[in-house]
């Protein structure tokens, strides 16, 4: 049985879509009604799960592993972070921002990589545990445009232009940006789609107003 967080906020979304920036603005926002703000993010957020990051996105010894793999990795890092990082935040009243959750393993790994979707839902339960977030934001923009704005970006040329996840073909993210589509179809109570085709700013107003209406704030 799973127990729905109030105070935990998962941000979703396909590459570029503006992330990081979201979540930064609504920490800010949070900070100043005077709650205490946990921002966290997947995969990461602790030790362990910073070296599987590196190793799904940028390492040398990721390339070309099998999508089973993939997702085991994504999960380990997952069943870290829930235990030791969001957990504890939330017993002791704190509000966490997540960059990515399980969502992203439901349509990255299941409709992206296109594995079995009972499979990548029983392996996604037994990682999270019970914790659901209260509130999931969906950024939402055509892969095309995503692209776009991957190339705009300065990035450290160790890191190259594009990540491991971040160079798959656009035919795979209009099945991840489909999944994504799907999921807040069918938890409309939990997961709500935000376009982020607009500025940052006219964003932020948006994701203000989903969280504001979920939480009466």
């Amino acid at each position: 049985m799973t127990d729905t967080r109030p105070h935990f906020i998962s941000i979703e979304g396909g590459e570029a879509v503006g992330k990081s920036t979201q979540i930064e603005r609504l920490r800010e926002r949070l900070a100043k009604l005077g709650h205490r703000v946990l921002v966290t993010r997947e995969p990461g957020g602790t030790p362990l799960g910073e070296s599987i990051r590196h190793l799904l996105k940028h390492s040398p010894e990721g390339r070309g592993m099998t999508p089973q793999a993939e997702l085991l990795l994504f999960l380990a890092s997952r069943a870290e972070l829930v235990r030791k990082t969001i957990m504890p935040a939330l017993d002791q009243g704190t509000w966490v921002l997540c960059d990515r959750f399980l969502d992203s393993t439901t349509v990255y790994q299941g409709a992206g990589r296109r594995l079995p979707a009972e499979i990548v839902e029983r392996l996604n339960a037994f990682a999270m545990g019970t914790h659901l977030p209260g509130l999931t934001l969906v950024l939402d923009l055509e892969p095309g445009e995503a692209q776009r704005r991957q190339l705009r970006r300065i990035r450290p040329v160790s890191e190259g232009a594009f990540d491991r996840m971040e160079a798959e073909p656009v035919d795979f993210f209009e099945r991840v940006r489909q999944g994504y589509l799907d999921v807040a179809k069918e938890q409309p109570q939990r997961v709500k789609i935000v376009s982020a085709a607009g500025t940052i700013e006219e964003t932020a107003v948006a994701v203000w107003k989903e969280v504001a209406h979920a939480f009466s704030l």
